[in-house]
């Protein structure tokens, strides 16, 4: 199973993968398994060369067998494929074109042989790599609403909403109100075997649940589950019944947190204590708590962090880039990095290093043995840390000041 690092790492280079589009289908997709041999997956390719031969589109077919022909060059540098398979990914892209040549290692062995030539990459195999193995269904329930939804990793989704028919009390005595009462129960009844059809749907449809937590208010959550409304199969996975305030999409939230007793082993609530903890030290100003990338760097450098906290929505990167002309060199952070101008000849520089600063940042608490947080931003303490504190921030083992 991969760490957050590791999954973080693995994603970002998808996503720049994600990115790419060739101008006709003539970006090559490679999948080579552990087991396959490296003179048969040649043979293959000098198969796929004499049939692209045929390419009518001049440009297209040039495109094509350079790419084919980048892939040969680089696999003769392969006795055999790596423990867990290999896959390139490459092809000529922009105007004027230029070689693209990706080789990725998967961090877990892919088990299937793929050769495809497309406009994009075709990144579906390696996707299912990194899918959260950690889904948890949600549930909240009472007689006048119902919301469903899922705890993938630290993203909270609502899946389905429904309100439903059930009268409100009835305030007369008498023959009316015991009819009234029948009438309410039995529309309760309807309401619960129709809530729970649908939730048991959209649970039993994820391969990968590993629990439910059921929240409401009052009485009725308890009511609907030993009613036995839901499928037999999705009622051995109930972790928990939790009392809520809400029972539509801001109860998901409050849901997870009343559950967060029993799950504290998930990243979810892991990310929140630790920036509830980090918001602490902010309020009591106890100087144990800092951000910002400079201020941050330098207490990791200094050896006084105790728990790095950075956003995985960091686009930036630490360039190092020459210019051919005149030597001229830059060493700094950035944003965009597609092409830099030399200030003094004002021609494209050469990128010498591209480093993602999530990486440097880790990297730089690992040496310190400082504990590296990454937090999504789809959660909420995501969206605090990004938003509030610029994306970087840090629990320091002692007060430390840079100056």
């Amino acid at each position: 199973m991969l760490d957050k690092r590791q999954k973080y790492a693995f994603k970002k280079k998808l996503d720049e993968l994600r990115k790419i589009k060739g101008q006709h289908t003539e970006l090559i997709s490679l999948y080579i398994p552990p087991n396959r041999r490296i003179s048969d997956v040649m043979a293959h390719l000098r198969d796929e060369y004499s049939q692209s031969s045929n390419i009518k589109s001049k440009q297209t077919r040039k495109n094509v067998l350079a790419a084919i022909e980048s892939i040969m060059a680089r696999l003769r540098y392969f006795k055999e494929p790596p423990p867990n398979g290999v896959v390139f990914f490459v092809g000529m892209v922009g105007e004027p074109p230029k070689l693209v040549a990706e080789i990725v290692e998967p961090p877990v062995p892919i088990n299937i042989y793929l050769y495809r030539c497309d406009s994009q990459f075709y990144l579906e195999p390696l996707e299912k790599l990194i899918e959260e193995e950690d889904v948890y269904g949600l549930l909240l329930i009472d007689r006048r609403e119902c919301t469903i939804g899922f705890l993938i990793g630290s993203r909270i989704e609502m899946a389905a909403y429904m309100t439903s028919r059930v009268p409100g009390k009835h305030k007369k005595g008498g023959q009316s109100q015991r009819r009234f009462e029948r009438l309410t129960e039995i529309a309760a009844h309807e309401w619960f075997v129709k809530a729970g059809e649908k939730a048991s749907k959209l649970f039993l449809e994820k391969d990968k649940l590993k629990g439910v937590l059921v929240g409401g208010p009052g009485p009725t959550k308890r009511e609907f589950v030993n009613g036995n409304y839901l499928d037999y199969r999705v009622k051995e996975k109930i972790i928990g019944l939790y009392d809520t305030g809400y029972t539509d999409e801001f109860g998901l939230r409050e849901l997870v947190n009343a559950a967060s007793n029993d799950l504290e082993e998930l990243d979810v609530i892991k990310d929140r204590r630790l920036m509830q903890r980090f918001l602490n030290e902010i309020r009591k100003d106890s100087g144990l708590a800092i951000y910002g990338e400079d201020e941050v760097k330098n207490a990791l450098m200094a050896g006084a962090v105790e728990n790095l906290l950075i956003s995985d929505a960091l686009e930036k990167y630490r360039i190092k880039a020459k210019c051919k002309s005149c030597g001229y060199e830059i060493n700094e952070v950035r944003e965009k990095v597609d092409e830099i101008k030399c200030p003094k000849c004002n021609i494209p520089m050469e990128i010498m290093e591209k480093k993602d600063i999530v990486e440097e940042y880790a990297e730089l608490a690992e040496s310190s043995g400082a504990e590296v947080e990454i937090i999504g931003r789809e959660s909420e303490e995501g969206e605090i840390l990004y938003k509030a504190f610029g994306g970087i921030a840090a629990i320091l083992r002692y007060k430390w000041n840079s100056g």
